[in-house]
């Protein structure tokens, strides 16, 4: 399937992900309904920063609503589904939001999705779901594992999402990404948490767990790979893992991170930074055998060259981050 003159709506198109999603299929020729998560200040997210906004089609909403959501899906041919709360720490202490979003919000996109007869859906999944690594690389037979309310809401969703296709023969795809990281990423995530600390000068960084170990993939890899499932006929009705093969501990992150950033800080363990120990996934690393084997699709970006992006991006903005407040 070409994506060149579709109508293509994003969810969460405002988001880190989303955002750059939308960038990359305009630049691919596709006409943009984005849905940007309605609020009172009619802040459109990072869809308000990028040079294409004039090309797209914005409506403020929420995934939650069946009509707002039925509404979005006039003449649609192709949706990507990202809305989401995706927050870990944040799950534990408001999980029904979690389920209400995640789970119930699914289902209002796949049902819209159906019933407006749209011909093909990416449901965007996480590696979080599969908990701490059993076997590695992790492959899409890996078993999954709630660890938090989050992956739990991800797993129910997934389900429900591929319910769809198995019942009602929707044309859908599960994209299942690694961790992503890059430019617009909040300071809910390691990276930007990082890199915000050491951009000030901070002489002492507050981090969680050092050991755990993230298959991290930049975020214009994670785009490209999105597009290629959702022009690939053969991946409808499969789970696709998305990531780049390789593992990194957070203490080794941290460490190339001050090589590249010239810092020699120290490190100061961070209590409320830290996941309950049944909560916290030790381990992932991507098998990516089945988009390579689907697709062709190959990571573009090494990770020493989107950390040196990333970097740039935020010295450039880190008046958008509150640097000294921990971001659940």
């Amino acid at each position: 399937m070409e994506l060149k003159n579709k109508k293509i709506l994003v969810t969460g198109a405002d988001g880190f992900i989303g955002s750059h999603l939308v960038e990359a299929l305009v630049q691919a020729g596709a006409s943009v309904r984005a849905l940007s998560c309605y609020n009172a200040f009619n802040n459109w997210g990072w869809l308000d920063e990028i040079d294409c906004l004039d090309k797209i089609e914005v409506v403020t909403g929420d995934i939650r609503d069946v009509q707002l959501v039925n509404s979005l899906f006039k003449d649609i041919d192709v949706v990507f589904h990202l809305a989401a709360l995706i927050a870990i720490p944040y799950s534990y202490i408001a999980p029904d939001s979690y389920v209400a979003v995640n789970i119930s919000g699914t289902l209002n996109i796949c049902r819209a999705a159906l019933d407006n007869g749209c011909t093909r859906v990416i449901h965007t999944s996480t590696s979080e779901v599969y908990g701490t690594a059993k076997y590695v690389p992790i492959d899409e037979k890996h078993p999954l594992q709630p660890q938090s309310p989050y992956s739990a809401s991800k797993i129910g969703a997934d389900a429900l999402a591929m319910s769809f296709y198995h019942t009602f023969s929707l044309p859908l795809i599960t994209a299942r990404p690694f961790n992503t990281y890059g430019p617009r990423q909040s300071a809910r995530a390691v990276i930007p948490t990082l890199i915000t600390q050491l951009a000030v000068g901070s002489e002492t960084i507050h981090l969680g767990n050092l050991t755990p170990t993230r298959d991290f993939n930049y975020v214009k890899d994670t785009v490209h790979a999105m597009i290629k499932l959702a022009q690939c006929d053969e991946a409808v009705g499969q789970v696709v893992n998305i990531g780049t093969g390789h593992e990194i501990s957070i203490r080794q992150l941290l460490e190339l991170i001050q090589k590249l950033m010239n810092s020699d800080a120290g490190i100061i363990t961070d209590q409320q930074r830290i996941r309950p120990g049944g909560s916290e996934v030790e381990r992932l690393m991507c098998d990516n055998t089945l988009i390579r084997k689907l697709t062709g699709y190959s990571p573009r970006y090494t990770l020493e060259k989107g950390l040196t992006e990333t970097i740039d991006w935020v010295k450039k903005n880190l008046s958008k981050y509150k640097i000294n407040l921990y971001n659940v």
